[in-house]
């Protein structure tokens, strides 16, 4: 099932890119309004507030009430769940730095010069002034660098996260949309059991670290546990004092969507109190 991650940039022509490609090989673009919708969901907030953390629109007491971290989870986790669903258009959210590592998923990029861009705006928006197509270029860009930092601690314009990068300056949407269906199709990026596994596996991993942090909160990293997945197979590693952590631990990650297995190596450690003179 093909999919592929598109970074969003404004004024490169990307979406006519995507609608382009979507068209051809009969996928579904994915919209930030639904992302938004499921990861408010999954983390009982509403939209708005997610679309402004995200979009560096937050307001002092909305970036201090909402954990970042809580986020990134449950961003990740919607991408690889519409990943795994397949047959999909993923634009932005940083799902090409999230997805680069899933063998058959194609990342790319399109970009161009700014002055380019400027007057793709400027015609797009019916204006004449070019400050204020650059203005609002500059402030989307800063805008999609701060989610991309925000969410998986990545700059979202670093070449290795793309499989094909393509300067719409140069070459033209059509051109652009074969070049992509070329490489959809192509051996490389065609979906087999090693590649299903490894999209497989990081979403049970994602699932798993959004059940401990459901389960036990902070716990988790206070008593440092830490998880592996290989084939659906769990093993949680760390150690800690609470021998009933362990036994609970276990019997929620039992329940994840998903696992075929758990196994625990995390060790019992004694607390000996410091003391001071």
């Amino acid at each position: 099932m093909t999919v592929i991650a598109m970074a969003r940039e404004m004024a490169t022509r990307g979406s006519e890119v995507a609608a382009g490609v979507a068209e051809r090989l009969g996928l579904e673009i994915i919209h930030h309004e639904v992302v938004e919708h499921d990861i408010a969901d999954r983390a009982h907030l509403s939209e708005s507030e997610v679309h402004k953390f995200l979009e560096g629109e937050a307001t002092l007491w909305q970036r201090w009430a909402i954990d970042p971290k809580r986020l990134s989870r449950y961003t990740a986790l919607e991408i690889l769940e519409i990943a795994a669903d397949g047959r999909a258009v993923i634009r932005g959210w940083g799902a090409a730095a999230l997805l680069q590592s899933i063998p058959h998923i194609l990342t790319v990029r399109t970009c161009a010069p700014m002055d380019y861009r400027v007057q793709v705006l400027m015609k797009r928006l019916g204006i004449d002034d070019a400050s204020i197509a650059r203005q609002e270029i500059h402030r989307s860009d800063a805008c999609h660098s701060g989610v991309v930092q925000r969410l998986f601690g990545v700059d979202w314009r670093d070449a290795d996260q793309y499989a094909v990068t393509l300067n719409t300056a140069r070459v033209s949407v059509e051109e652009c949309v074969e070049q992509i269906v070329h490489l959809a199709n192509s051996a490389a990026f065609q979906e087999t059991e090693k590649s299903r596994s490894v999209l497989r596996d990081a979403l049970i991993l994602t699932r798993v670290n959004a059940r401990l942090e459901q389960e036990f909160g902070n716990l988790t990293n206070q008593h440092d546990l830490s998880v592996k997945v290989a084939a659906g197979h769990i093993t949680l590693d760390g150690a800690t004092t609470d021998s009933d952590l362990i036994v609970r631990a276990v019997r929620a990650l039992q329940e994840v969507e998903g696992v075929a297995s758990v196994e625990s190596h995390v060790k019992i450690v004694e607390f000996v109190p410091h003391h001071y003179s």
